[in-house]
């Protein structure tokens, strides 16, 4: 080996050893890589930042906040709760919580179609006694699997298309993961269905801040408008969006006030006060179109934000009413939590005090001032939708514009992502201010600065010398043989090495790896990218491993379980899948 292929392999070595010891994030040893890089002389100063302008950055940040405007849009809750408003067994949830991230992993990104369904999984783990971690591990199986069934559903599969393109002359379409993909993601779920007890029961032992407050349950007031389908209807039927956490104190029928009995009949123009949790009551309020209680705000970018009122506050032994909260600060009172007790006053009557939590909506760039003024002290920053208006046919329009468009051919998939993600900011389906906050930083960061780094694999002819040293080890081996050391080696590097990285390195070689022993290169790119994309061995290999963890309450130990012997099941379905599909002669 020259030294240049030896100062290659090196970094390369010790870039994946400081993966696997996990002091430094990721994205910080990406940049120090690339810049040791630098510094040795395998990738020219010119070509450093390369990876910034390259197509799967725009790719992957695009698609993380077309994942958010559909997350946001609440249309997947809506969708569940119209269609199994009674889904009680546990193996039913199981299968419809796999099988929907499986199929919008296809076409969102993976991770933000687990992030969409995991508020569902908590409430199912509700709905029937169980640990949310029976759902948690085998929903990210299922995302990893729907995500190797097109182009854009895994970042492997993106980058393995680009690499395609510039050793053939032709990148993999939108669709020619489908075959292969389909037939594993339908064994996978089957395998989950029947064995998804393997993984351990636990319980989130470390619950976060936000997640301590997501438990706070809160008092608020809605009306039936004449538009809500609700007028009419029983009150138990208004309170079933609210999967059994949302209670109501009272109606308000003009001048009187009602108990809440479950049979009776409500009416436009009825105010109901509800109590239960700040995402419970949103799907209430937002899927049965009704009226929260305030003034109207015209114009301006409106949110709203959670803060708990401070001793010495101008609000403390005053009520919304008197001090006329909306027409002297332009905020509206939504919601009150008051640890201990139950409110049953009405928001605009209610006497507040010190301690009290408080959602207030206002214009975004108005609100942070109003709630200095108030003496009120914003908690930790999370996303509150209650009061927020969404729309959840805009951002369903936009996704399918944007399939529809590269599955035509009529745009490339970083134009219509791109696209696609500037269109949810336009219509207001993703706020500005939080389109940032929906994109990946450092999972961009550590793409951009690996790009250069795996490229000098190539450069320095070091991918040539592993192809040599596999062909060794496969000489004398049939297709399927070859294939599947390929298929192996990436998914042992994957846990180490992010999947999107693995594919940078493992791809050239891959391809100089078919060349020397005389096949097509296609199976064994495509085996690289379902390596890439099937890490169930650790939490640390996928972002979607990783999302549930914590959640889960899961340990190192318990992803091996259910892990290993799916894996063993994608190796001995993908071999002959990708012959039959891709023949290598």
């Amino acid at each position: 080996m020259t030294s240049a292929q030896i100062l290659s392999f090196a970094v390369i070595a010790g870039m994946m050893l400081l993966f696997i010891v996990d002091r430094i994030r990721y994205d910080v040893v990406a940049g120090l890589t690339l810049m040791v890089a630098v510094a040795i002389g395998i990738v020219p100063p010119d070509k450093a930042f390369s990876g910034f302008s390259d197509d799967i950055v725009i790719i992957v940040g695009s698609a993380l906040v077309v994942s958010a405007g559909v997350a946001r849009s609440g249309l997947v809750d809506a969708a569940i709760k119209r269609f199994f408003p009674n889904l009680s067994s546990l193996r039913g949830q199981m299968l419809l919580l796999v099988v929907s991230v499986t199929v919008m992993s296809a076409f969102i990104k993976n991770i933000g179609a687990l992030a969409i369904m995991m508020p569902v999984a908590f409430q199912f783990a509700r709905r029937s006694g169980a640990s949310p971690s029976v759902f948690l591990m085998p929903m990210a199986f299922g995302a990893l699997l729907g995500g190797l069934m097109t182009q854009i559903g895994t970042s492997p599969n993106i980058v393995v298309s680009r690499l395609r393109g510039e050793l053939t002359g032709t990148p993999f379409t939108m669709f020619d993961f489908t075959p292969v993909g389909a037939t594993l993601a339908a064994v996978g779920v089957i395998f989950l269905m029947f064995f998804y007890w393997l993984v351990p029961k636990r319980e989130n032992q470390n619950t976060s801040l936000q997640e301590a407050l997501g438990t706070s349950h809160f008092s608020t007031e809605a009306m039936i408008t004449p538009e809500s389908s609700l007028a009419g209807q029983s009150l138990s039927t208004l309170l079933k969006a609210g999967s059994g956490e949302v209670i109501a104190t009272a109606i308000l029928r003009g001048h009187r006030r009602i108990s809440p009995f479950p049979d009776m009949q409500i009416k436009a123009g009825d105010t109901v006060l509800l109590e239960g949790p700040s995402d419970a009551l949103d799907r209430i309020i937002s899927q049965n179109d009704l009226k929260l209680s305030g003034g109207e705000i015209q114009s301006g970018e409106i949110t709203a934000a959670e803060a708990v009122i401070a001793p010495n506050s101008p609000l403390i032994g005053l009520s919304a009413r008197n001090i006329s909260l909306f027409n002297t600060y332009g905020i509206n009172l939504l919601a009150v939590s008051r640890q201990g007790k139950r409110i049953r006053e009405r928001l605009s009557e209610l006497v507040l005090a010190d301690g009290d939590v408080v959602v207030l909506q206002g214009k975004r760039t108005a609100l942070p001032s109003a709630l200095r003024e108030l003496g009120c002290l914003p908690l930790a920053e999370r996303e509150i939708l209650l009061g927020t208006n969404r729309s959840a046919l805009i951002p369903v329009i936009i996704l399918i514009l944007a399939m529809g468009s590269t599955a035509l051919g009529l745009a490339p998939v970083p134009v219509a992502f791109f696209a696609a993600a500037l269109a949810m900011v336009v219509f207001k389906v993703v706020p500005l201010n939080d389109v940032y906050r929906a994109v990946d930083g450092p999972i961009l960061v550590m793409l951009a600065a690996l790009i250069p780094v795996s490229d000098s694999l190539r450069t320095t002819g070091g991918s040539d010398v592993i192809a040599a040293w596999l062909g060794n080890i496969a000489h004398g081996l049939p297709a399927y043989g070859a294939l599947g050391l390929i298929l192996l080696t990436a998914m042992a590097v994957t846990p180490f090495l992010n999947n999107a990285a693995t594919v940078l390195v493992m791809a050239p070689i891959a391809a100089s790896f078919a060349h020397n022993l005389g096949f097509r290169p296609d199976a064994f790119l495509m085996a690289v990218a379902i390596g890439a994309g099937s890490d169930f061995l650790t939490p640390i290999g996928h972002q979607c491993n990783t999302l549930v963890m914590g959640p889960g309450g899961y340990r190192f130990s318990d992803y091996p379980r259910l892990g290993l012997p799916l894996s063993i099941l994608i190796v001995l379905v993908s071999v002959p899948m990708l012959l039959l599909v891709w023949p290598v002669k």
